[in-house]
């Protein structure tokens, strides 16, 4: 049997009395960005940086604290971050779904 296949008897095939003895299992990379508590942890430090960049000043009249820069600099860093965190957690997570289905978010 390979990793790809279930036994004959179980999966959605069995239970439904459907014609076929197996079903093929199969699996997407992972989740979708928007559903990872990465996505939403990088979008809320953006919008962070992007507020104190913009509300962080010199003393009267004085050099920029904060400025833009810096600001892009912080930005450019967290995006590299974020775009090796997804890699990581892509290159072996798997999403497993029946064949017969086709979608792997159903509730049902």
């Amino acid at each position: 049997m390979t990793g790809g296949e279930v036994p004959r008897g179980t999966g959605p095939a069995a239970r439904t009395g459907g014609l076929r003895d197996t079903a093929r299992r199969l699996t997407t990379e992972s989740k979708s960005f928007f559903k990872t508590s990465e996505w939403w942890a990088y979008v809320v430090v953006v919008v962070g940086i992007l507020i104190a960049g913009n509300s962080i000043e010199g003393e009267e009249g004085g050099a920029d604290i904060f400025a833009a820069d810096k600001v892009w600099l912080y930005i450019t860093l967290l995006t590299i971050g974020y775009m090796l965190s997804r890699g990581i957690a892509k290159s072996g997570v798997r999403d497993p779904y029946w064949a017969e289905r086709g979608d792997s978010n159903a509730d049902h």
